[in-house]
């Protein structure tokens, strides 16, 4: 199937401000792009294009007072798969693990490993080794957590985020996450878009989604803890140890958001797969 998908962003600037963004679909779909999913500013303004250390597409500008916007669109190919599974995937130990995956084993900005193991261990630890005992976490964060746009903080910790049982698709993300790490399952956070595909309607107003990926049996596997359940059309913007590695705007210097559109609609109309 084909995907259109894109996103604009208004802001409103009172003095010129330097602004990171990742926005760009990530380089592991490039070659599904119908056409480069340019990055435009209104105004106009020069862009520089650098690879993070995680590999993913970050653009600098230094966006003028006043009001300012950037978006980006373009058209993906998608096969119309839903999210691989692996129910037989092997958690593997710490010592066998490659050392590329070790960093996401780690405490980070959101991920506060160290303040939440003993509850991991305490409720999971009976838990079957590998796949289950992800789905364990994800169906616990699901249920546990309470999903609303008028929770968001942009603070909120993994810790916070159980404690308080509410947040966004970054919190249930940021406290699977943690949880699977104090587990010794390593986690990644991920951005992007998530289609309605496949879903019945009524439709909530679209945004950016976060989800984590785990690394069972040698490979990264997608869960996503805030939906918990069959999805199609997830395209991949960025990863990080968590949100503060993949910000999709980063200003450095007073700003206000005044307009927020993202899209990603099923282009062709044609069958999943």
């Amino acid at each position: 199937m084909r995907l259109q998908l894109g996103c604009r962003l208004s802001f409103w600037l009172p003095s010129a401000t330097p602004m990171i963004l990742l926005l760009n679909v990530h380089y592991s779909r490039v070659s599904d792009l119908e056409q480069p999913d340019r990055l435009i500013t209104e105004p106009a303004v020069p862009i520089e294009s650098y690879r993070d250390s995680f590999g993913n597409w970050c653009n600098r500008l230094l966006a003028p007072a006043g009001p300012f916007s950037v978006s980006t669109a373009a058209t993906i190919r998608d096969s119309g798969a839903s999210d691989p599974t692996g129910f037989n995937a092997e958690q593997i130990s710490v010592e066998s693990l490659p050392s590329n995956v070790l960093t996401f084993l780690l405490p980070s900005r959101y991920c506060e490993t160290d303040i939440l193991s003993p509850f991991a261990w305490k409720q999971f630890g009976q838990e079957p080794l590998g796949w289950q005992r992800v789905q364990a976490v994800c169906d616990f964060v699901h249920e546990r957590v309470s999903f609303g746009y008028q929770h968001s903080r942009a603070t909120r910790t993994a810790a916070e985020t159980l404690n308080e049982s509410v947040g966004v698709c970054r919190d249930f993300t940021h406290l699977a996450i943690t949880l699977c790490r104090c587990l010794n399952i390593p986690a990644r956070y991920c951005t992007g878009y998530i289609s309605d595909v496949g879903q019945a309607p009524p439709y909530a107003p679209m945004d950016f989604a976060a989800w984590m990926e785990v690394y069972l049996g040698g490979q990264w596997w997608v869960f996503d803890p805030r939906n918990n359940d069959t999805r199609f059309g997830r395209v991949l913007i960025a990863r990080g140890r968590d949100a503060a590695d993949v910000p999709l705007t980063h200003s450095f210097g007073e700003h206000q958001l005044s307009g927020f559109q993202v899209w990603i609609d099923q282009a062709d109309g044609g069958p999943l797969a």
